[in-house]
């Protein structure tokens, strides 16, 4: 857990080539608006405004990125993306947006690992499902995968195997772990899954590899949309 609480901010771009190139893991955060991601990231790194929660959910069209790593040595960089799915943006800002979208998933060089965000209530949307088939080439070549059904604290337990095992079915051969913000059901499970995919067991020993350090007038990041 001590790991994630390094988080900081590193960056921010509105479109693919605007990031800078990284030399160590990746892990990106995925989700419809108000799937609760914003809330999932501070939980995970304890910080209360890390990831910004918008008032308009959906406006956002920013990639923010944030450094992981002790003693000023980044080993791992989050890319939090913004939201999708929100009716109130226009038709022609969704389309650009998940094109940049499309085109982050398919190329980045150093993404490593997806976490796509979920609420249970909900379960896997046409949106969500239409990502993870994108990913799926990705997927089969070794790129780490995880659903994480947040906001788990609203479902009983009987909701919360039901879901879980019809998840399971729809992931993929993906991870699937509940999660509460609130209650901190799985925080330290999904800590403990992305520190092992940030170090994985063959580059455990070896030392990390600095990424770009972030320039001195970077801006702050923009803020994402969902609710808690």
């Amino acid at each position: 857990m001590g790991w994630l609480h390094t988080a900081r901010f590193f960056t921010t771009a509105a479109q693919l080539h605007q990031l800078p190139p990284v030399e160590v893991p990746e892990i990106a955060f995925v989700g419809r608006s108000n799937a609760g991601k914003s809330t999932c990231i501070n939980t995970l790194t304890q910080q209360k405004q890390l990831a910004f929660a918008s008032k308009r959910p959906g406006r956002t069209q920013h990639i923010n990125l944030f450094a992981l790593g002790r003693q000023g040595v980044t080993d791992a960089v989050f890319a939090d993306l913004p939201g999708y799915g929100y009716a109130a943006v226009s038709r022609s800002d969704k389309q650009r947006w998940q094109q940049v979208m499309v085109n982050y998933l398919v190329s980045r060089a150093s993404l490593s690992g997806i976490v796509l965000l979920c609420d249970p209530r909900l379960g896997l949307t046409e949106l969500d499902e239409a990502l993870l088939e994108i990913m799926r080439p990705r997927v089969e070549q070794g790129l780490k995968f995880l659903v994480l059904l947040t906001k788990a604290d609203k479902l009983t337990r009987a909701e919360q195997a039901k879901v879980l095992s019809i998840t399971r079915l729809q992931a993929g051969g993906g991870e699937v772990r509940l999660f509460s913000a609130l209650k901190k059901q799985g925080v330290e499970d999904v800590a403990q899954l992305l520190w092992q995919w940030a170090h994985p067991a063959t580059t455990q020993d070896a030392p990390a590899a600095p990424a770009t350090s972030p320039a001195p007038a970077a801006p702050a990041p923009e803020p994402t949309e969902d609710d808690t």
